[in-house]
């Protein structure tokens, strides 16, 4: 049986932080999109599947003080932490399948770049869906950003689904409203292109 946690696990064991496909010296999309809400730095913000994510460092730098970061796999949590250093003891850090994930309090703003599209299974997405719900307060902001159409069609040898906006709105439901979409082609460590789209909703119920 495939478990989600050990292939994680070995991707972070056997690649650095800069050999991943996803990975960017500045997550200059994302943060435009954050600026973009008006989210004041006293806010909090859970940053989804940021384990080896440099978004946590600039947010840090930009004085946003209530940082959360999710992974499933503990060795991209902690390649984070080190490369902080002080700085990771402000951050609070959560160890655990988003699909498993039970808020004890609600965030203004929940950040997920490339975790979303690797839910294949109807039920992941319900217990994502569920767990977004339960964590961002009523007019909360949430980013994703994920595989264009026409993008990749796998990932670190895992099948992946490829969103627009009508096919994401749809599984989001009624509770989110869409703000935005920004297209994005990301060139990875190994110079492939691959397609991003970004979408920007609001919580409205």
């Amino acid at each position: 049986m495939f478990d989600k946690k050990d292939h994680w696990q070995s991707v972070y064991q056997k690649k650095s932080a800069l050999d991943v496909s996803w990975y960017q010296r500045q997550a200059t999309l994302s943060l435009e999109l954050i600026h973009r809400t008006q989210i004041t730095s006293d806010e909090s913000i859970i940053d989804v599947g940021g384990g080896n994510s440099v978004l946590v460092d600039q947010l840090c730098q930009e004085g946003f003080t209530k940082l959360a970061v999710l992974d499933i796999s503990g060795n991209a949590l902690l390649s984070t932490k080190k490369r902080l250093g002080e700085l990771a003891k402000n951050i609070t850090w959560f160890e655990e399948d988003i699909t498993q994930f039970y808020a004890t309090h609600a965030y203004s703003l929940w950040h997920d770049r490339a975790v979303f599209h690797f839910l294949t299974e109807k039920s992941d997405k319900d217990s994502y869906v569920t767990a977004l719900k339960r964590a961002l307060r009523p007019g909360g902001h949430l980013i994703i950003a994920a595989f264009a159409i026409g993008g990749p069609e796998k990932c670190s040898g895992l099948d992946v689904v490829q969103y627009d906006s009508e096919k994401l709105t749809t599984v989001l439901g009624a509770d989110f409203k869409l703000l935005e979409e920004r297209n994005e082609i990301h060139t990875t460590p190994a110079n492939k292109k691959q397609k991003f789209n970004y979408f920007r909703f609001i919580k409205i119920l």
